[in-house]
């Protein structure tokens, strides 16, 4: 990768080097997602607790976005490709001010399941149009560290508006739910604000040189897969998630809970041990892996992971202690270290193996293999972890970071140098682009 050395790169430099549209688009990010960080620890609290939604009910309901945004996202990468990313995000930002709202007045089942739907939809669109949009506007040397810095700035948002609503709600006063869920729907405003004017001179569809006459044809899902290091690309997405973020969210609640036996308060602070370690080495973490392959980093990033499952595995040794929380913590803290590598590391890869004309789609593609673990690991997890099979589910995890290791191990000699985060030549990535 050209440009500053993992050395001399620091947050001064990166921001100075950014053009204005990606200052902007980094400007708003804490604040939309204080907004995410509000309601994400209480969806199944209010719809349980103060709708009265059965937990079967809310199951179904909470399984539905995954799938809704499953199933939206191949179409909305074709969209992206046709209309440009930034459209595409003010119409999926819409939506979730929709599903907010929808939520915040959820009397009745099929109201919630519609702010469910909308919500799933717009996530699964977001992500691939988001990741679209950095690349349409940030150079390809600085993708890596925006795409961390954006991580970082995520995590603070979230971890800021956790604890906001930590102390906002109860579960005794029903209007201190819906007013987070107004809160997260204006959260959303200076983002659509910033896409409406600041920066309604972005493209509305993909740009194209011009010298080289008619833009190419968009190819098809099938086509796309066919090329070199897609589907390679894809299975690396799919087995991170299954390893990582989707066992975060379910597996390891399951496990703690069941099998740990550690408290909720213990729960929670192990996740904010994990908010904390990304907010404190994400900058750190981005100048060491300025320049490195890649594909190296995913593998030193399996091993972390891996690390992180074996404390989890051993927590449930010694439960109902204090040591179970301090293994769930150090779990929780561990794999925050690997997401500091991973989070700048696959949408770099991806964004810089696709042409212009097809970043949508392949955006959509990993987005896809991200959300079909997201639907399959918590089936797996529950099922393994309710049969009393708690250590056989901490193994099959050790050893999916060993596959998602050589899976990076394999996808390596398939990847130009340039997009797999070396020094590349201009002929290198030209030929990486019309491949």
């Amino acid at each position: 990768m050209s440009g500053t050395s993992s050395s001399s790169a620091t947050l001064r430099s990166f921001w100075l080097d950014l053009p204005r549209e990606g200052r902007l688009l980094l400007s708003i990010v804490v604040v939309q997602f204080l907004g995410t960080g509000l309601v994400l620890p209480f969806l199944v609290v209010y719809l349980h607790e103060i709708r009265g939604f059965s937990l079967g009910d809310v199951g179904l309901l909470i399984g539905l976005g995954p799938l809704m945004g499953f199933v939206a996202v191949g179409p909305g990468g074709a969209i992206i490709d046709k209309y440009g990313a930034r459209v595409v995000m003010l119409a999926t930002m819409t939506l979730e001010v929709l599903a907010d709202v929808a939520l915040t007045f959820a009397s009745t089942l099929p109201i919630a399941a519609l702010a469910v739907v909308l919500q799933g939809i717009a996530f699964g669109v977001e992500w691939p149009a988001a990741q679209s949009l950095i690349a349409t506007v940030v150079p390809s040397e600085l993708r890596q560290r925006y795409f961390g810095v954006n991580f970082t700035l995520l995590n603070l948002g979230i971890g800021l508006g956790g604890v906001v609503g930590g102390l906002v709600v109860d579960v005794d006063h029903p209007v201190t739910f819906q007013a987070i869920y107004v809160a997260d729907a204006v959260s959303f405003l200076p983002a659509i604000y910033l896409l409406s004017v600041p920066l309604r001179h972005l493209a509305g569809r993909p740009v194209h040189d011009a010298s080289t006459g008619d833009p190419p044809a968009a190819a098809s899902y099938l086509e796309v897969m066919r090329r070199p290091g897609v589907r390679l690309m894809m299975l690396l997405s799919f087995v991170s998630s299954y390893v990582g973020y989707s066992q975060l969210n379910a597996g390891t609640q399951a496990f703690a809970r069941d099998v740990g036996r550690i408290s909720t308060q213990g729960l929670g602070l192990a996740y904010a041990c994990n908010t904390l370690v990304i907010v404190l080495l994400q900058l750190a973490v981005l100048r060491r892996i300025e320049g490195r392959r890649r594909t190296r980093v995913m593998m030193v990033m399996s091993a972390i992971w891996g690390a992180s499952w074996v404390l989890l595995g051993t927590s449930g040794l010694l439960p109902g202690g204090l040591s179970a929380t301090v293994l769930v913590a150090g779990c929780a803290s561990v794999f925050a270290l690997g997401e500091t590598l991973m989070q700048p590391t696959i949408p770099a890869l991806v964004n810089d193996l696709a042409p212009d004309h097809l970043r949508g789609r392949y955006n959509a593609l990993s987005t896809a293999a991200f959300s079909l673990a997201s639907i399959v690991a918590p089936v797996i997890a529950g099922w393994l972890i309710g049969a009393g099979l708690g250590s056989a589910y901490i193994v099959q995890l050790v050893i999916g970071c060993g596959v998602l290791a050589l899976v990076a191990m394999y996808l390596e000699p398939r990847l130009p140098e340039g997009v797999n985060g070396v020094a590349a030549s201009s002929a290198d990535r030209d030929a990486t682009v019309s491949a």
